[in-house]
């Protein structure tokens, strides 16, 4: 345990090998269930036009730029979105977080059952009810960032049009439990048992199965969790769960509610006729009326929906008096009385034996990942808890979170965006943290230091003396031209402010495109998917020689453009955190390909190893170009950095790295003309090393928005 974001959560176990290999076999093989509750929403109350608007402005990709039945389906909050939160949408900058969100459902947004109020608070109640509601999902560590974000638009919007928009913290108010793994959903059939309470137009009495039916108000217990393909990816549920911690299951449920019905059936037909037709229950007069009739059996009172949950929801029922009830029942099972204990006295209205609960499907586009989400009242977290423990799934912390993000490919937040201030802050706090750990080391068995915070926007990312005039440019060679300019170009960022500013990741597909038309460099060889350009499989295999006007000339102040991508090493090699993703010549592809056992590869002098970056004067760390003529030699100009590492134990480890795009496309234009078609690689070669490695590491760099539209996933 230790303390983040103001919380003290799980961080994974002890040991040396930390249980990596364990892990993944309990996802793959099992499950696991993660406590996220530290995550909190932000609660938007307003017309549907104005919360449109306003998400179109702060969310990339927003509701508009999905097609339109994806819209309706959000809408109506059968399934959430995720998006990243931006200050300003239109550059791209100053993104926030990624985010979740979600509608509350049409239906729920109608309120009945006011008929005894006056006119006018009728018609207050129902307008104010009819307001459509939002909720984003957000990161601790970028929450207040992010509410004050939202708080800011909601008060312009107002000022605009005059229309008053809520924006309210629900911080405390709701938990979130994570299920994951391949037996995940067989883990929820076991502990959830959703109620149906709705209501039916035709009146019938069936008092002989598990469904009954009284003055057209259906009654009964009822699974939906039968079918786990009936649940499309990002699906939004809306349940009321019996509590885990009770022993009725399907069957021992149908005869009560029969029996509830048969007793309610009379009170609800004389309160019918009161009624003007048509006139129907609502689930809190049929809950309430079944609590005062049938307490002892069935605890019915407080049932509302998840998306009152700032209004109050009852807690669940004490422990010890569960466990009193159990006793109970098993004297009166085997006919025996108590005497040395006071009568046991039913539970009274405060507490509630059913839980609203919200559950989600998580899934992305390339369905690696296999989990759920549930969303509950934050004082139903140990009810639900503990039964998930016994049913077979392992806790986890942040470590092994972030190691089956990993593992499946997605991004970790925040370590894998570098592109928020929550990245900068959470490596400012490890950096101070190794700076502690180093100053407590003798200085003989010190090691040489290593940048925690990793130089993003340093000029070497887009420096180069030009692009080649020929279609065999070397790409590589061109950074390591001559010793006069490279001592130019380091006096020029000793000096200069400007070397460090905002960083730029596209996470959309238009995203990227938008970039590359801003540059004018929009023929290069990247191809997001989704958009109108030549396929990749299609010019991959083209018979012509690529040209040379699939380039664009680099220069040291052009704006830099992080694409994510996921590292295979091709032959050998771990690949950390932190590591230097580097543009390999072609000497170096043809070596580490063929290279034999006895062959070293490429290395670096170790002399060079800890010069390899540098601490400026302002405490910023940026690349080094050294003046030894065999580390010279040795040098390989960086396009990106490891943010995960390889995660033991994996059967196709992988790394996630951002590289800057446009040296992505020259590397891939290198490769390309370099090699014949039918030998061409959807991949891009790159070199790894670890910055206290000597060792460069061929591998295959896969661009993540060549293969999905968007790249706003996260876990």
């Amino acid at each position: 345990m230790d303390k983040f974001w103001g919380f003290y959560l799980p961080v994974g176990l002890h040991g040396s090998g930390k249980g990596s290999r364990a892990l993944l076999k309990w996802y793959k093989q099992g499950s696991v269930v993660h406590d996220a509750s530290y995550y909190s929403a932000v609660q938007l109350e307003g017309s549907e036009e104005a919360l449109s608007s306003i998400l179109s402005m702060l969310l990339v990709p927003s509701m508009i730029d999905h097609p339109e039945d994806i819209c309706q389906r959000l809408l109506s909050g059968k399934i959430y979105g995720r998006a990243m939160l931006h200050h300003a949408r239109q550059d791209g900058f100053d993104a926030i977080c990624p985010v979740t969100y979600m509608w509350r459902p049409l239906h729920q947004h109608n309120n009945v059952g006011t008929k005894d109020k006056g006119a006018d608070e009728n018609m207050e109640t129902e307008s104010s009810s009819q307001l459509p509601q939002l909720w984003i999902w957000m990161h601790p560590s970028a929450f207040r960032e992010g509410l004050d974000c939202l708080k800011l638009a909601c008060q312009n919007m107002t000022n605009e049009t005059g229309i008053m928009i809520g924006c309210v913290s629900l911080d405390g108010q709701l938990a979130n439990l994570e299920v994951m793994g391949s037996r995940a959903f067989q883990l929820l059939q076991k502990i959830l048992h959703p109620i149906a309470l709705s209501v039916e137009d035709s009146v019938e009495l069936n008092t002989g199965s598990a469904t009954a039916y009284t003055n057209g108000c259906e009654i009964k217990p009822k699974n939906n969790l039968e079918n786990e393909d009936c649940f499309s990816s990002g699906a939004a549920v809306l349940l009321t769960v019996v509590d885990p911690r009770s022993s009725c299951h399907k069957k021992s449920l149908a005869a009560p509610a029969a029996n509830l019905a048969n007793d309610q059936c009379g009170s609800m037909e004389d309160k019918s006729e009161e009624n003007y037709a048509g006139n129907l229950l609502t689930k809190e007069e049929v809950l309430s009326t079944l609590q005062s009739k049938y307490d002892s059996n069935a605890s019915l009172s407080n049932c509302k929906d998840l998306w009152d949950a700032s209004n109050g929801i009852h807690p669940p029922v004490e422990e010890h008096k569960l466990c009193l009830e159990k006793h109970q029942k098993s004297l009166d099972f085997f006919r025996l009385k108590d005497t040395s204990s006071t009568k046991f006295a039913s539970v009274d209205g405060h507490f509630s034996r059913f839980c609203p609960i919200l559950l989600l499907r998580n899934a992305d586009e390339a369905d690696r990942l296999t989990g759920w989400s549930i969303i509950l009242p934050i004082s139903w977290v140990k009810a639900f808890w503990i039964p998930l423990i016994s049913g077979g799934a392992h806790a986890i912390g942040l470590r092994e979170k972030h190691w089956i993000a990993c593992d499946v490919g997605l991004p970790y937040f925040p370590s894998d965006f570098p592109d928020c201030n929550a990245y900068s802050r959470s490596m400012e706090i490890k950096a101070s943290a190794v700076d502690k750990t180093l100053e407590n080391c003798p200085s003989a068995t010190r090691p040489f230091e290593i940048p925690i915070q990793l130089p993003w926007n340093s000029k070497w990312f887009s420096f180069s003396r030009g692009a080649g005039e020929g279609n065999e440019m070397d790409f590589s060679s061109n950074l390591t031209c001559s010793a006069d300019l490279v001592g130019k170009l380091s006096d020029t960022l000793l000096v200069s402010n400007s070397v460090y500013s905002e960083v730029l990741v596209a996470r959309t597909s238009r995203m990227l495109t938008s970039f590359l038309k801003e540059i004018s460099s929009d023929n290069l060889l990247l191809f997001p998917k989704g958009l109108d350009r030549p396929t990749l499989s299609h010019l991959m295999m083209k018979e012509a020689k690529i040209s040379a006007s699939n380039l664009a000339t680099l220069t040291c102040d052009r704006r830099l453009c992080y694409v994510r991508v996921v590292l295979h090493a091709f032959k050998e090699g771990v690949f950390d955190e932190g590591a230097v993703v580097c543009a390999p010549c072609l000497s170096d592809i043809t070596l580490l390909k063929s290279r034999p056992e006895d062959n070293e590869g490429l290395q670096v002098p170790h002399a060079f190893v800890g010069s390899y970056v540098k601490k400026l004067p302002s405490g910023k760390w940026d690349f080094h170009m050294p003046m030894d003529p065999a580390a010279r030699e040795a040098y390989r100009p960086p396009v990106g950095f490891v943010t995960s590492g390889f995660v033991r134990g994996s059967k196709k480890p992988g790394a996630v790295a951002f590289c800057e795009a446009v040296l992505l496309a020259h590397l891939r234009f290198e490769q390309w003309s370099w090699m014949p078609s039918k030998k061409r690689r959807k991949e891009v070669f790159v070199l790894v090393r670890n910055l206290r490695s000597t060792a460069y590491r061929l591998a295959l760099a896969t661009i993540v928005l060549e293969r999905q539209e968007e790249d706003v996933e996260s876990l």
